[in-house]
Parts: C-alpha cells; sequence; structure tokens
C-alpha cells in the first residue's frame, strides 16, 4: 500500500517537475521573441494643410472677434440703460399723473 502511493506521489511530483519545465521553455521562448522582432521606427510629423493660415494670423483674427465682442457688449448695454431710462421716467409720470392730476370722485 505504501509502496503504491509512494509510486503516485513520485508521478505527481514528476508531472509538477515536467509542467515547470514546460513553462519555464515557453517563457524564456517568449521571452526570446519579444527581444528579436525589433519594431520599425517612423519618424512623425504633425500634419499642416497647405492652405492654413500663419500663427500670427489666428492670433489677430482671434482679437478682432474679441474687440467685435467688446464693442457689442458696449451697444447692448448702452441700448438696456436707454430703455431703462424710459421705463423709469414713464413709471414716474404714471404714479404722478395717479397721485396729482387724476380727479377725485367724491360721493356726497
Amino acid at each position: 500500500m505504501t509502496s503504491e502511493s509512494n509510486r503516485e506521489k513520485e508521478l505527481e511530483h514528476r508531472e509538477r517537475i515536467l509542467r515547470e519545465r514546460e513553462v519555464e521553455l515557453r517563457l524564456r521562448e517568449m521571452e526570446s521573441n519579444i527581444h528579436a522582432t525589433d519594431a520599425a521606427f517612423h519618424q512623425t510629423v504633425k500634419h499642416q494643410p497647405e492652405n492654413s493660415q500663419k500663427p500670427w494670423m489666428n492670433k489677430v483674427i482671434l482679437g478682432g472677434k474679441l474687440f467685435v465682442l467688446g464693442v457689442v457688449a458696449l451697444v447692448a448695454v448702452r441700448i438696456a440703460s436707454v430703455l431703462a431710462g424710459f421705463i423709469i421716467v414713464g413709471a414716474l409720470g404714471w404714479m404722478s399723473y395717479k397721485l396729482f392730476l387724476e380727479s377725485k370722485k367724491t360721493n356726497l
């Protein structure tokens, strides 16, 4: 009985050693494949269309857009202030009319 169990243990031990050797061999093969293949090196270049504008031209365009946006904002503020003035003057006139000029009805 012990000889059979010893034999089984011996076989399992040999199988484990054999599997470990196979794994080590496969890892070495994979490592050699990785280091053996040299990847081709390609220098990359940024694509620039032929009709692209110069960098300073882009800055000039951006500055012009900012200037136009500022002018539009100033015009909008002016228009809003004029409209607010009309509304305030109208409201004051209406309140003055209601308080002072509208005839009072007296019930006798």
